[in-house]
């Protein structure tokens, strides 16, 4: 192999390692929970399922919101399948912290496009209410 074909592999190496990653989505900013952070990661597995494992800090308790609502949902929009709740999600304080914390980890068949948390008054709606606190922006 000559060297300077080297650049040109290691750059093809990286591109495969980086597209078979997890993908990762912020949360945009919310009016509603403004210091609430947090991210989605979606990694495809060997069974073409797909890991999603969401985290977020400074949630406050869906008791607090105006009105006050019992849960916070998580809805998963896909391409082909709609929207669909994968679960509810509930806020706890660490440890050796004060920061309120919040995940949920599950998997799917369906490849997500977006993520979105509803408050809501029961956890096992089927179509999410008006009340959106935090969502991320589409991707493929």
């Amino acid at each position: 192999m000559k060297l300077k074909n080297v650049p040109l592999l290691v750059m093809l190496v990286t591109a495969l390692f980086f597209t078979s990653c997890a993908k990762k989505m912020r949360f945009e900013t919310s009016r509603e929970v403004p210091a609430a952070e947090g991210a989605v990661k979606v990694k495809k597995d060997d069974n073409n399922n797909y890991k999603v494992n969401l985290k977020i800090i400074r949630l406050s308790p869906s008791e607090r919101l105006s009105p006050p609502k019992n849960t916070y949902v998580v809805w998963m929009d896909t391409d082909l399948n709609g929207t669909i709740n994968i679960g509810n999600l509930g806020t706890s304080k660490g440890l050796f912290s004060k920061k309120l914390k919040s995940s949920l980890e599950t998997v799917t068949p369906y490849q997500p496009v977006r993520f979105f948390i509803t408050a809501e008054n029961d956890k096992r709606v089927e179509y999410p209410g008006n009340q959106i606190v935090l969502r991320t922006r589409y991707y493929n």
